[in-house]
This record gives C-alpha cells, sequence and structure tokens, in this order.
C-alpha cells in the first residue's frame, strides 16, 4: 500500500496531530507525515501510538523530520483532547543576526572561517534566540555541508529560529543545491527582516 502523505511543515501544535488523526479515522492506515520541530514530531508520535499504530521517525537532513505510521486497524477512533498536543511556540525577540561573510574578522581568512563557525554555534547558548538569521554573499556557505555550524543552524531551525538564505548568493557560489539548512531567499526579504527588526547584530 502506498502510504498517504502529509506536509505539516510550517504548522504549530497541535495542527499536524489534528491532520494526522482526520487522514486515520478515514481509514488511510499508511501515512508519512513530515514535521519540522521536534515537539510536534514527538506529538504525532505519540498520538499515532495511543492509536495502536507504529512508528519510525527519521531525521531529514534540513531539520525536519519523516514519521512512518502504519496501523493495523484503520478507521479507529478514541477520546482526544487537542490541548493534550499543544506546545508553546518561542516568543518573538524582534532580534536579526546579519552574516554577509564566510570570514569573522580580518587577518588570516583561515582563522576568520574558524571563529565565524563558533560565532554561529554560540547563538544557540545565548538568550534570546534570534527571530531570524539572514545570510548572504560568502555568509551563505553556512549552510551547505561542508559548513561545522551545520547542527546548530539545524538545532536553532527546530528551536523556531528562521534561517535564510540568499538565492543569489547560492548561485553566484555554485551552493544552491548544497543547501542542507533554512530556506532559499531574496533580497525583498532580507531588507525587510532587517527594517523590522527591533535589533541587528552581526560579527563583522
Amino acid at each position: 500500500m502506498t502510504a498517504i502523505r502529509l506536509d505539516c511543515r510550517g504548522l504549530a501544535c497541535p495542527e499536524p496531530v489534528l491532520r494526522t488523526k482526520d487522514s486515520l479515522e478515514q481509514g488511510k492506515g499508511e501515512l508519512e507525515v513530515i514535521v519540522d520541530n521536534e515537539a510536534s514530531m514527538k506529538n504525532v508520535t505519540r498520538f499515532a501510538r495511543s492509536r495502536g499504530c507504529s512508528v519510525e521517525a527519521t531525521g531529514l537532513a534540513d531539520g525536519c523530520y519523516s514519521l512512518r505510521i502504519s496501523c493495523a486497524e484503520t478507521g479507529a477512533t478514541g477520546e482526544f483532547d487537542p490541548a493534550d498536543y499543544a506546545c508553546e511556540l518561542p516568543a518573538r525577540s524582534g532580534l536579526v543576526y546579519v552574516i554577509s561573510s564566510d570570514s569573522m574578522g580580518r587577518g588570516s581568512d583561515e582563522l576568520g572561517w574558524a571563529l565565524l563557525q563558533t560565532f554561529v554555534q554560540t547563538i544557540r547558548e545565548v538568550e534570546p534566540l534570534p527571530d531570524r538569521i539572514l545570510l548572504y554573499n560568502g555568509g551563505v556557505k553556512l549552510v551547505t555541508g561542508e559548513s561545522g555550524a551545520l547542527e546548530a543552524l539545524q538545532e536553532l531551525q527546530r528551536r523556531g529560529v528562521e534561517i535564510l538564505a540568499c538565492g543569489t548568493c547560492l548561485d553566484f557560489f555554485g551552493l544552491r543545491s548544497a543547501i542542507r539548512v533554512g530556506e532559499i531567499t531574496n533580497m525583498y526579504d532580507i531588507m525587510s527582516s532587517m527594517a523590522g527588526a527591533a535589533r541587528i547584530v552581526s560579527p563583522f
């Protein structure tokens, strides 16, 4: 049986659970549910197992999760309270990080690249977290598989931080196909984010 695919990326809790519930109650016993944060992954998994289904969760390269749900009995119903599957979204801080180069500071490009990756890794340890991280020019190299900051950016994305990388810049460096986290954006969105930010932090 071909699994029905539910793309729940961008949906706040408990919406991914509600969509999963609707599909199961319609008799669809094989589902693939895609979510973009750990809270939704855990909620959908917990709900599906409460209905007697097996769940196989796989982490995706962009910080999302694929949940393969298989149910022996379809159309199952039971007690359900959406509040049990709610999750708090992080408060918006108005803080935006802007990374516009592949080197932090001047003097040595090799040292600057190492410092920049450490800078990004440290963002997740400093409160408040930013609403967005904007990357353009050489900064887009951080969202590729060659970046030592990739894991940190994926964690930040799972925690609700938007990672936006300039599409023109990715094309210039031939990296569009190498992006592993975040979304490809344009100059209008970059400018709008900067203009609407309460605070902007840049390592340069």
